[in-house]
C-alpha cells in the first residue's frame, strides 16, 4: 500500500508500495532521509523548491514547473508506474505561465496537489475524475482561503479533502484547517502518515 507523509506546509513525500519516494514540494518538515527517485516542483517560491533537503543521487528525476508547462500546454509524465500529469495553477501571486499543480495517478488511487493557486476552471474537469485525495492551499493570504477551498472541493468532490498551506511561515495552523467545511476533510498534521 502508497502512503503519504505530510511534512507541514506544501511538502508531501509519496512513498509507493514498490519502495519508491516522491518528494512534492520541499521545504517544510521532516522526512527526507529518504533517497528521492523523483521530486516534483510545482513552482519556484523558495517555500516549495528546497531542493537541498532532499537526498538525491545521479537517478533521480526532478520535474519542475518549467519542464511541466509550456507556452500553455500541460504534459503528462509516467515514473515507476506512477501516472503524472501537470494541471493549471494560478492566482493573482501565481503567474499561470510559471505554475503547475500536480495529478498523480499511484495503485489504483488519483491524488490532487494543487500547489499554490486559486480556483481555476480546470477544477471543473477534476470533478468528473473520481478524485481519491485533494490537497487544497487554505492561506487565505497568498492563496485561496478556508471558504474558497471549500468551493473549490465541493466542484473537484474528492472523496478525501487534505487542507494545506495553511500560513505563511506555519507548517500547520489548527484554527485555519477547521474553518474548511467539507464532508469527508482530513485534519493532518506534520509527520502524520495517509495509507492510501
Amino acid at each position: 500500500m502508497a502512503r503519504i507523509l505530510y511534512q507541514g506546509h506544501a511538502s508531501l513525500r509519496l512513498e509507493t508500495s514498490e519502495g519508491k519516494f516522491v518528494y512534492i514540494d520541499p521545504f517544510a518538515g521532516e522526512g527526507y532521509d529518504k533517497p528521492a527517485d523523483l521530486v516534483l516542483i510545482t513552482h519556484e517560491h523558495y517555500d516549495h523548491n528546497a531542493i537541498d533537503r532532499v537526498p538525491l543521487n545521479e537517478r533521480t528525476i526532478v520535474i519542475r514547473a518549467k519542464d511541466a508547462l509550456s507556452n500553455g500546454v500541460y504534459y503528462d509524465f509516467e515514473y515507476f508506474g506512477i501516472k503524472i500529469q501537470a494541471t493549471p495553477a494560478s492566482n493573482s501571486h501565481h503567474d499561470v505561465n510559471e505554475c503547475v499543480g500536480f495529478l498523480l495517478e499511484v495503485e489504483g488511487k488519483k491524488i490532487y496537489v494543487a500547489g499554490d493557486t486559486d480556483y481555476v476552471p480546470y477544477m471543473e474537469e477534476l470533478g468528473k475524475l473520481g478524485i481519491d485525495y485533494a490537497f487544497l492551499p487554505i492561506d487565505g493570504i497568498y492563496n485561496m482561503g478556508p471558504e474558497e477551498a471549500t468551493r473549490c472541493a465541493n466542484i473537484i468532490k474528492p472523496k478525501h479533502l487534505i487542507p494545506y498551506h495553511m500560513h505563511p511561515g506555519m507548517l500547520f495552523d489548527i484554527k485555519q484547517d477547521m474553518k474548511v467545511s467539507y464532508e469527508n476533510c482530513l485534519l493532518v498534521r506534520p509527520g502524520d502518515f495517509i495509507d492510501i
